[in-house]
């Protein structure tokens, strides 16, 4: 009987890490989009700054949907275009808007570190991390506990991780 226990303890906790898996590679997605209007907004003394963000999130995009894969999952796909929190129509709004994202990316590899374990766990502290650096850098200041401050209340940035209708 414990065998059978233990097979659905590790079905779940397999099942909780493909979601946690699943909502990173979609909070990427939303990145990467979102830096491509960064990159389209900023001034050219931080433009070198938001394409390697935008690299950065390339990368930890295609490396998320491998492990989705290798989990048995179908990766999820990016949405043709994203809404914005806000309109971002200068400099300043595109820096706001790579503070947020890189807040929102945060929060979604918190849940990871949570749901996995081993070699995916350390690979998504790793990534919290460098979202958590980045976004100090974007906003000049830095939170307590990156990834978590921004689950304690609600956050415009969660638009950039919803299509917006076509």
């Amino acid at each position: 009987m414990s065998t059978t226990k233990d097979t659905k303890s590790t079905k779940d906790a397999e099942q909780a890490e493909l979601g946690a898996l699943q909502a990173a590679l979609a909070a990427e997605h939303a990145a990467v989009y979102g830096y491509g209007v960064v990159g389209g907004r900023i001034d050219e003394a931080r433009r070198g700054e938001a394409r390697s963000a935008y690299d950065a999130h390339r990368a930890r995009r295609d490396e998320l949907a491998r492990a989705v894969r290798d989990l048995g999952g179908r990766p999820a796909v990016s949405a043709a275009a994203y809404a914005l929190p806000f309109d971002v129509k200068d400099s300043v709004a595109a820096v706001q808007l790579a503070a947020d994202l890189e807040e929102r990316v945060a929060g979604v590899y918190s849940d990871l570190v949570r749901a996995s374990t081993g070699d995916r766990r350390r690979s998504a502290a790793e990534a919290l991390r460098e979202a958590a650096v980045r976004a100090v850098r974007w906003r000049g200041e830095s939170v307590a506990f990156p990834g978590l401050a921004e689950r304690a209340a609600p956050s415009a940035t969660l638009a950039a991780a919803t299509p917006s209708p076509s």
